[in-house]
C-alpha cells in the first residue's frame, strides 16, 4: 500500500486543531471533503485514527502513532521537492541557516574560496524554525543554539557563549555590573522557564502562585518591546543581546547563569560534498574565533573571540530570505 501524502497532510491538520471545521477552514476545503479523505485515509490503514464523541475529536492509539511518524514524513517530502527543484538549476547552492548574533561570514568565505561556483544563500531564522529549515529542506545546513530536537539530525557543537538579562532602563538592577540569578527571583520571565532552567528553580511567580500569561512571542524585537514597557525580563545570548542594541533596553551579566551553546546541525541522512565541505569550513574558522575565553571589548562593541557581535549579521541577510529573525533563548 502506498500512503497518499495529500491524505496525510489532512490528518495532520486535523490532529493539529482537534476540530474538524477549523481544520477544514486551515485547508481551505470543505469539511465534508475532509472527512471522507480522513475515512479513506483509516480505510488504507486499516485502523481508525481518530475517536470522533460527544466530547469531541481526540487521536486513537493508533492516530497518535501516525501523527508521530506523519510530521517528519511530510517535511521530508518537502525537502526533497526543494532539493530537486534546486539541482535542476545550472548553477549548485547551497542554503545555510544561521540564528540571530551568529557571524558565519569566515565560514562562507572558507567555502567560496574552494567552491566559487557554488551559490551560498544565507537564511536567518528563528528559535522555532532554526530546525524546521532542515528538516524540510528550506536550508542545507545550519548554525543553531542547543537544545534542538536531534531526531534525525547530525549536531557538532562549535563554542559556548555567555547569556546576559535583559532590562528595561531604570529597573533597580539595571545600573549593576553584573547580577545573580537569586537577584532575578521576584521579576517575571518573557520566556519559556524552561529555557533558563536556573531561574526557574528559584522563581518566586512559580512558587508563589499562578504564572502571569506570556503572550506569543515570534521575534526578540517583539519581546524587547514588551520589557521596555516594564513587562518583564528575559535571558539572551551575549551576541544576540548586542544584535538588537536600544537605548531603553540595558544587558546586564549573570553570573551565575549557563551559557548558549552553538552547534552545527544537517539531516543525517544527507550525503552531500558541499554539506560536509561547508561543516568542515565551518569547524575551522568558527570554534576557533568564537569561544568564551576570546571575549573583549573593541571600540565601545563587546565581541566574541575578536568577532564583532553587534550588528555583524545585518549584511549576511540574502534578499529573498524567508524568515524574519526569530525570538532567541
Amino acid at each position: 500500500m502506498d500512503l497518499d501524502l495529500r491524505k496525510l497532510r489532512y490528518f495532520v491538520a486535523v490532529a493539529e486543531e482537534l476540530h474538524y471545521g477549523r481544520a477544514a477552514e486551515r485547508l481551505h476545503i470543505a469539511q465534508p471533503v475532509l472527512s471522507r479523505q480522513i475515512r479513506s485515509l483509516e480505510d488504507d490503514l486499516g485502523a481508525e485514527v481518530f475517536d470522533r464523541s460527544r466530547r469531541g475529536t481526540r487521536l486513537t492509539p493508533a492516530g497518535r502513532q501516525l501523527l508521530e511518524d506523519a510530521v517528519p514524513l511530510l517535511a521530508s517530502a518537502e525537502a526533497l521537492l526543494r532539493r530537486v527543484t534546486t539541482a535542476a538549476r545550472d548553477t549548485p547552492s547551497l542554503t545555510v541557516g544561521f540564528m540571530p548574533g551568529i557571524t558565519v561570514t569566515s565560514a562562507t568565505t572558507a567555502f567560496a574560496e574552494r567552491h566559487p561556483g557554488v551559490n551560498v544563500r544565507l537564511l536567518r531564522t528563528s528559535w522555532v524554525s532554526q530546525v524546521e529549515v532542515l528538516r524540510d529542506g528550506r536550508a542545507d545546513i545550519g548554525v543553531v543554539r542547543l537544545p534542538v530536537d536531534r531526531q534525525g539530525l547530525e549536531v557538532r557543537p562549535l563554542f559556548q557563549e555567555p547569556r546576559v538579562v535583559m532590562l528595561p532602563q531604570g529597573h533597580p538592577l539595571s545600573g549593576r555590573a553584573s547580577v545573580t540569578v537569586a537577584d532575578l527571583a521576584a521579576e517575571h520571565l518573557l520566556q519559556d522557564p524552561d529555557a533558563v532552567p536556573e531561574w526557574r528553580d528559584v522563581a518566586l511567580e512559580l512558587r508563589d502562585g499562578p504564572r502571569p500569561e506570556v503572550p506569543v512571542i515570534h521575534q526578540v524585537e517583539e519581546k524587547l518591546e514588551l520589557l521596555a514597557s516594564g513587562a518583564g525580563i528575559c535571558v539572551l545570548p551575549l551576541s544576540t543581546a548586542g544584535f538588537y542594541t536600544r537605548p531603553d533596553v540595558v544587558p546586564v551579566p549573570v553570573r551565575d547563569i549557563g551559557p548558549s551553546e552553538v552547534a552545527l546541525a544537517w539531516p543525517a541522512t544527507r550525503r552531500s560534498r558541499l554539506v560536509h565541505d561547508f561543516a568542515e569550513a565551518v569547524t575551522e574558522t568558527m570554534t576557533a574565533t568564537e569561544t568564551m575565553g576570546g571575549t573583549e571589548t573593541m571600540g565601545g562593541t563587546e565581541t566574541m573571540g575578536g568577532t564583532e557581535t553587534m550588528g555583524a549579521t545585518e549584511e549576511m541577510s540574502a534578499p529573498g530570505d524567508r524568515d524574519g529573525p526569530g525570538a532567541s533563548r
